[in-house]
């Protein structure tokens, strides 16, 4: 048990240090939490908080791991490097493309409850 309290503690540790020293994590968790306050504002329904709330988790975890390869990358290989270039291109093409589809299921999601509005 005390091994896996150290290990949600250094997890733990790793969301601190994205959230407050990565520029993307800090302009995702505003949208994130924009896009939470957008579902409790218009009341969405129990279908729509799992698709949002799985693709907010989606759209960070990749992140994440984009910032991690990132980081990786240029600690193992400073100077540019094509393949290494690659990597990581493919690791934000991925966080690109997982921000896209959120953003077609929010405009899915929220089109509908704002015209409601007019």
């Amino acid at each position: 048990m005390k091994r896996f309290i150290t290990r949600v503690q250094y997890a733990l540790q790793g969301w601190s240090v994205f959230f407050t020293k990565e520029t993307h994590g800090q302009i995702q968790l505003v949208v994130a939490i924009l896009v939470v306050a957008a579902g409790w504002f218009f009341s969405i329904s129990t279908t729509e908080w799992m698709l949002l709330l799985l693709c907010i988790g989606l759209v960070l975890a990749l992140e994440m791991v984009n910032t991690a390869v990132e980081k990786l990358a240029d600690r193992l290989h400073p100077d540019h490097h094509p393949q290494i270039g690659l990597v990581k291109d493919v690791a934000a093409g991925a966080v690109l493309w997982a921000s896209l589809i959120s953003v077609v299921i929010g405009l899915m999601i929220f089109i509908p409850y704002v015209k409601a509005l007019f």
